[in-house]
């Protein structure tokens, strides 16, 4: 697709978590391709047993098409980690300007079922890693001119069809969605913009197709891409004047002008409007 070029993201570093694959490794190419400088921080500082990437693995292909990036392995519930990684993306780069957290953990489990370690798991990952990613980035995402957080979290739905399908995994990213109009609130004077982007179907990633099948994959999703694009239309915009949104991919590509997505077709099945946008090296923490 074709987005408005009139604001590009050179000189601006931007940190994503979860970048070693799926979502987060697109969304790393979109903005390096815009210009940026990127950080891939995720747990997957080597190999995975059956998820394909790594955060050097990434960086190393960012590198080879002339961008620049940064691998930093670390874990979003370790406080030391994540705070190291912010610190040492300002120091190694020059500062901070945009922060995706983009990294999950992933379970539907029916609440009977679901073990408390699991539990304690979505939300360590989803609602608190988030939190902490963006806690730490607060004071140098307020020296850029162009502060963004950007939560891979959804519009905040309360119909039974999600919450009672797996109340676990959706609260812990409802809470994801809560920081996002919290943080709106907290940073509106500071010139700080905090977004939420998800994916209006089912996105073709390597978790989705390891978890819900090669079906949902390969006929009834659409490619990363879609969320690549959407998160640098976001990014693209003042963030005095875009602040605090709970975003789908489909709304944001449309005030683009953007309304034919054919080109993020994976197959050519019916796409599954679907809550599961698995996407991290931390599924399978």
């Amino acid at each position: 697709m074709t987005l408005d070029k009139s604001v590009d993201l050179s000189g601006r570093t931007a940190f994503i978590t979860g970048g070693s694959r799926g979502i987060g490794a697109a969304i790393a190419r979109a903005f390096s391709d815009a210009g940026a400088a990127v950080v891939l921080f995720a747990k997957s500082g080597s190999a995975h047993a059956t998820l394909p990437g790594t955060v050097y693995s990434v960086a190393e292909e960012i590198e080879r098409a002339g961008g620049r990036a940064l691998a930093i392995p670390g874990d979003l519930r370790i406080d030391a980690d994540v705070e190291s990684a912010i610190a040492r993306t300002a120091e190694v780069l020059g500062g901070l300007d945009i922060v995706v957290n983009n990294a999950a953990a992933f379970d539907t489990t029916p609440t009977s079922k679901v073990s408390m370690k699991r539990y304690d798991l979505l939300q360590a990952i989803n609602a608190r890693g988030s939190f902490a990613v963006s806690r730490a980035a607060i004071p140098y995402l307020t020296q850029s001119p162009a502060g963004h957080i950007l939560s891979i979290s959804p519009p905040l739905d309360l119909e039974p069809k999600w919450l009672g399908a797996h109340l676990a995994y959706t609260t812990s990213k409802y809470a994801v969605s809560l920081a996002t109009l919290g943080l709106a609130a907290e940073l509106a004077n500071s010139g700080v913009a905090a977004n939420s982007l998800w994916p209006a179907t089912a996105v073709a990633t390597e978790a989705i197709r390891s978890i819900l099948g090669e079906e949902v994959a390969e006929q009834k999703a659409r490619s990363v891409d879609i969320m690549a694009d959407a998160a640098l239309a976001v990014v693209r915009r003042d963030p005095r004047t875009c602040s605090g949104n709970l975003f789908t991919d489909e709304q944001v590509l449309a005030a683009e002008g953007k309304t034919d997505l054919s080109e993020y077709s994976v197959g050519e099945g019916e796409f599954s409007r679907s809550f599961f946008v698995a996407d991290s090296a931390e599924v399978s923490a």
